[in-house]
């Protein structure tokens, strides 16, 4: 960019300001600089990308503050103490003392420490493919993680799902069970993590439970739902065909419930797959153990 500065005398002159933008940690080298003919010169400054930097223009001139220098033009846009002016490259404002501030543009991208880049994710992925990440290979977290995901679920249909059928066609069990679920039921998962340590500690089983957990109270509200919402009349036009209770489970509660069910076990499952990872204290406190 192009700045115009006058002094006290009344003369001015232009100069050429040539800014690096690096990234932070990287070669941050200023090229060499031809100084120019006039009282005004050329100069380079280096600034981090995603920061903004001040702009000492007068450090080198020949005639510098003692003498009235003041830039008062950037690009040939008049600049003012307070101002800025928007160029190609990015913003250049002006500080109330008349020194000048440039602000790179930021384009589409996030600074890395907020987002990493696309770029730097897929490179990540491939080295952790390659060399695994821990001591493990990315198919063995994988495989662990699949392994406390699907037995967590399992086990949370198994009781969850029988749980749900007893409370909807049972007021006794609804009446017990009922306020127990609908109490655990909003409570979150992560929330459970200090009372499983406490009674399965940090390894796989305490893990497994917690996903237990996940999954029963959805699954069993599930089933009491689908069990619940089983249509009278056909119920009733069983028993008049002389349909025995277990015929009626088998051919018109179970069929007719499964909608509910399925629709349990999805969610159950995404607050499974969730949930499976646990926070980097757990983490670290297995690994100090």
């Amino acid at each position: 960019m192009e700045y115009t500065a006058s002094a006290d005398d009344g003369s001015t002159d232009d100069a050429t300001i040539t800014v690096l933008v690096h990234r932070l940690g990287a070669d941050d080298t200023l090229p060499e600089i031809d100084p120019g003919e006039g009282w005004a010169k050329n100069d380079a400054f280096a600034i981090g990308a995603w920061r903004s930097g001040l702009m000492r223009v007068d450090r080198n001139d020949e005639k510098g503050r003692d003498v009235g220098h003041q830039v008062i033009a950037v690009n040939g846009t008049p600049i003012a103490p307070g101002g800025q002016v928007q160029t190609e490259f990015g913003r250049v404002g002006m500080s109330p003392k008349g020194t000048l501030n440039f602000e790179p543009t930021k384009g589409w991208q996030m600074e890395p420490i907020w987002l990493p880049s696309p770029e730097a994710v897929m490179a990540r992925l491939k080295d952790i493919a390659s060399e695994g990440y821990r001591g493990s290979t990315l198919w063995q977290h994988l495989g662990f993680s699949l392994f406390r995901v699907v037995v967590g679920f399992a086990l949370g249909a198994l009781v969850g799902i029988p749980l749900g059928y007893a409370m909807g066609l049972s007021g006794w069990f609804r009446g017990w069970f009922d306020p127990i679920v609908e109490f655990m039921r909003p409570v979150p998962p992560l929330a459970l993590i200090p009372l499983v340590i406490i009674w399965a500690g940090i390894g796989e089983a305490g893990k497994i439970i917690l996903l237990f957990l996940a999954a029963l109270w959805i699954m069993a509200i599930a089933a009491r739902a689908g069990v619940s919402g089983v249509n009278i009349t056909k119920v009733h036009a069983a028993y008049s065909l002389g349909a025995s209770k277990f015929q009626i489970m088998r051919y018109v509660i179970v069929p007719n419930s499964l909608p509910e069910i399925f629709t349990g076990a999805r969610v159950a499952m995404g607050v499974c797959w969730g949930r499976w990872s646990p926070p980097n204290w757990w983490r670290r406190k297995r690994a100090q153990a």
